[in-house]
């Protein structure tokens, strides 16, 4: 069963994923950054603070919708490599018992013969 897992982890193209990993990274620790910043200014009336808050929770949505799609489009490659793996493990199957019916053959032969 590792062997699977390995194989499926083999089909994945990593040199896409540590590409975008640095992008996810810095996009995760703006968002993070910006929910954790607080109003330095103490001079903005009630409505700037607001239009500012606004105009920040905007960004942040933008990153967490650029983080969910990147996250995603890992997911699709995992699961498209999965799904292969799952096809050749099929195939393999039936090779397989294609085989032993093959090797099976002959000896009823003799068998049944003598």
């Amino acid at each position: 069963m590792a062997a699977g897992w390995i194989a499926a982890l083999k089909l994945v193209p990593w040199a896409d994923v540590i590409e975008a990993t640095p992008q996810v990274v810095q996009a995760a620790r703006r968002l993070m950054g910006s929910a954790a910043t607080t109003n330095a200014a103490g001079a903005e009336t009630p409505q700037q603070q607001a239009e500012r808050r606004m105009a920040q929770l905007e960004q942040e949505l933008a990153a967490s919708a650029q983080l969910i799609e990147r996250l995603a489009e890992q997911h699709a490659q995992v699961v498209r490599a999965v799904d292969a793996l799952r096809r050749r493990q099929q195939r393999l199957v039936w090779t397989v018992a294609a085989l032993g019916v093959a090797a099976t053959l002959p000896w009823l032969w003799v068998v049944l013969r003598g």
